[in-house]
């Protein structure tokens, strides 16, 4: 059985539909704080499953958990992630991210468990460093060098997660470190996209949505934090990958970690859209206008974050079926639309 933590939310919820479509027995804990209530009852339409609504931070109930049910896979994504947010309470990430997320694995450890799958990011690269080398995107061998807590609370539970496995030769895992995850639940219904599980943040963070909700005129505009970047047009970019296709990579290592060591994997295309390339794409595919504003830098985005996704393409034979601008955007805005 796999326990899924946080499958209320958007990342966690595609993976969640994915295993229950292929039949798979599940236990999810989430305690609704930034999920819905509304994507568990979806996903129960799907296939039924046990839904424990549980903080992680109650150590004794979710040692009970493990006790209570033969789990011997978790995949983890409960956590916190605004970059901003956690300029500002840090503690809040540290004790929600990696703490809660240490106590984690403890008791998955004790339990027996054999793979964990964690939800990481490329906020633990940091500002990567170019100039001592010619790549030009970022691999796994990048130093992690976070410039925000929120990085720092995912780079320091990877870490926890790695020294357990040295102790306990049967806890194997797999990390994956996202870039920007966007788009949504890619199903067809009379040929017309019907997306049973999206994005929906409060408050929203994350630029497609936003520029969507523009479009949609759920909001007044759009404003582009910072045009003084060092990339083309002066804004940031960044490597956009479809929800789908990174819910597929975290199947995937279900299986990979049957015959394969503990690794850590990038999650992304490969190559990045600024964001007025990421602007100007929904207007062309939804042929819709909307005002774009001009704001200042915020603290903490670096000027650019693309995957080198060679080493998951060739280890765990990964390949993306959604890596395509217009079919996020369409898809992001055909969930935003019905909610």
């Amino acid at each position: 059985m796999t326990l899924v933590t946080g499958a209320a939310g958007y990342i966690g919820s595609h993976v969640a539909k994915q295993l229950l479509l292929q039949g798979k027995d599940i236990v999810i804990i989430d305690n609704l704080s930034t999920g819905f209530i509304d994507t568990i009852e979806t996903l129960q339409s799907i296939k039924s499953f046990k839904f424990i609504n549980l903080d992680l931070k109650e150590f004794d109930k979710v040692e009970e958990v493990f006790k209570k049910y033969e789990i011997n896979t978790v995949i983890h994504f409960a956590a916190f992630s605004q970059v901003g947010e956690s300029m500002i309470n840090p503690m809040k990430y540290y004790m929600n991210n990696t703490v809660n997320t240490t106590n984690l694995v403890k008791c998955a450890s004790d339990a027996g468990v054999k793979k964990f799958i964690f939800s990481s990011t490329a906020a633990t690269y940091g500002e990567p460093d170019f100039s001592m080398t010619d790549k030009v995107t970022i691999d796994e061998e990048f130093a992690t060098t976070p410039i925000n807590p929120y990085g720092m609370s995912k780079l320091m539970s990877e870490n926890v997660i790695k020294d357990e496995a040295k102790v306990n030769t049967d806890f194997n895992y797999c990390i994956f470190r996202y870039f920007n995850v966007a788009g949504a639940d890619i199903n067809y219904v009379d040929k017309k996209l019907s997306p049973r599980v999206g994005e929906c943040h409060e408050p929203e963070t994350h630029l497609i949505p936003l520029v969507v909700k523009a479009a949609l005129k759920k909001r007044e505009n759009i404003t582009i934090f910072g045009e003084d970047y060092d990339t083309t047009d002066g804004t940031c970019i960044r490597d956009y990958i479809h929800v789908d296709d990174l819910a597929d990579a975290h199947i995937e290592a279900i299986e990979y970690l049957e015959t394969n060591e503990s690794d850590t994997f990038n999650c992304g295309y490969g190559y990045g859209y600024s964001v007025k390339e990421i602007v100007q794409a929904v207007k062309d595919s939804t042929k819709l206008e909307f005002e774009v504003k001009k704001g200042d830098r915020r603290p903490g985005d670096p000027s650019s974050l693309v995957s080198n996704n060679t080493k998951i393409r060739a280890k765990m034979k990964w390949t993306p079926k959604y890596d395509d601008l217009e079919l996020i955007c369409h898809s992001a805005f055909e969930w935003e639309k019905g909610l």
